[in-house]
């Protein structure tokens, strides 16, 4: 088996507070194969952009990490104290949510983009003008020559996105990490972006991770996915069989959560209940058991071990989906009316509401 490109160990991210030490990120480990696409899915706060941007070294000073962090065998955090900043913006880049908070109002697309050309490739002032209407065209922005003479505020929420992957993509880099890039898009423009992305990704050979929270964006584009809750990992396993034999509850109540186009007409979708937890005095158990409807006992006071339950796929729960003991603890929840956690069991009944 080829030696992953990116391998993150026992990853933590802390935030000291009025309130205590916030754990954004708890343990997290994962190896990222040269060529292939991680899907990182999970709510807000559920700490996927944090890991995104510790991968970046864009943390505040304040932050607490631990954990190691490699890249191609290299260390990427003594990279970090180190100051090679060549590394970010060459070898790895970022896409984020918002593409009009990532680019300067006050300067021209093109000279937003040739400025990564001229640092780090260093270019002259008219290779990278034209490299730079070069890369425009390539991520499908029309009349890429005018546009280059354009400010952001001119351009549409789409095409000020597709300018910030030309941005990312610029330096060529091996690793490309796409942060919720299609937040602040309209469905249509939702699809067009995340199709170039893939595009461009099988066109340069290159490594992804995209980060959402929809399930339904990753499925098809993805290799493995990755969901995280309270900064932790819940479950991760290739694609085919998260979706075939997912074992995770939150997972489950993830992917209730959306649409399906062979779903009966006025189908009340089941959402999740309640909110995820503080993450500051952490509680004993399972942190999805005030929210499961697969709670146990145990789940209350025992933290669920990320375990193997399958070839490449683990996961954190003590009654699993699809298991006896899933399966007995959900019964004996429907029979009670309430989980032990106090949960209505009701609130996961899907209805079908008159037109």
């Amino acid at each position: 088996m080829a030696a992953p490109l990116l391998s993150v160990s026992n990853l933590h991210v802390g935030f000291a507070t009025e309130k205590g030490l916030v754990r954004a990120v708890d343990g997290v480990s994962f190896d990222l194969t040269e060529g292939q696409t991680l899907g990182i899915v999970g709510e807000s706060g559920s700490g996927k952009s944090v890991t995104a941007k510790t991968l970046m070294n864009l943390l505040p000073s304040y932050a607490r990490v631990g954990g190691s962090i490699t890249f191609d065998g290299r260390d990427v955090r003594a990279m970090a104290t180190e100051g090679e900043r060549h590394f970010w913006g060459v070898e790895m880049t970022m896409v984020f949510q918002d593409p009009m908070t990532s680019l300067n109002p006050v300067k021209r697309i093109g000279e937003q983009i040739a400025e990564s050309l001229r640092v780090h490739l260093k270019r002259t002032r008219s290779e990278a003008k034209d490299e730079a209407g070069d890369l425009l065209q390539q991520v499908g922005v029309p009349e890429p020559r005018k546009r280059l003479r354009q400010y952001p505020h001119e351009l549409s929420g789409g095409l000020r996105q597709r300018v910030v992957i030309a941005m990312s993509l610029a330096c060529s880099p091996r690793l490309l990490i796409a942060d919720e890039p299609t937040t602040a898009l309209d469905v249509t423009v939702q699809k067009h972006i995340l199709d170039l992305l893939d595009e461009l990704r099988e066109e340069r050979g290159m490594t992804m991770i995209l980060i959402t929270h929809d399930l339904g964006v990753v499925r098809g584009r993805a290799d493995q996915i990755m969901v995280m809750y309270a900064g932790r990992t819940m479950e991760q396993a290739d694609t085919a069989t998260l979706f075939s034999q997912m074992r995770h509850p939150y997972t489950e109540a993830l992917l209730e959560t959306i649409p399906r186009i062979d779903m009966a007409s006025h189908t009340r979708l089941i959402p999740i209940p309640g909110m995820p937890p503080e993450l500051v005095d952490v509680p004993d158990g399972c942190l999805f058991s005030q929210r499961c409807r697969s709670c146990s006992d145990s789940c209350l006071t025992d933290q669920p071990p990320l375990e193997v339950c399958g070839p490449m796929h683990v996961c954190a729960c003590h009654t699993p989906v699809g298991t006896e003991a899933g399966a007995a603890a959900r019964a004996a929840n429907r029979e009670a009316g309430v989980t032990p956690a106090g949960l209505d069991m009701g609130t996961f009944t899907a209805v079908e509401e008159s037109a």
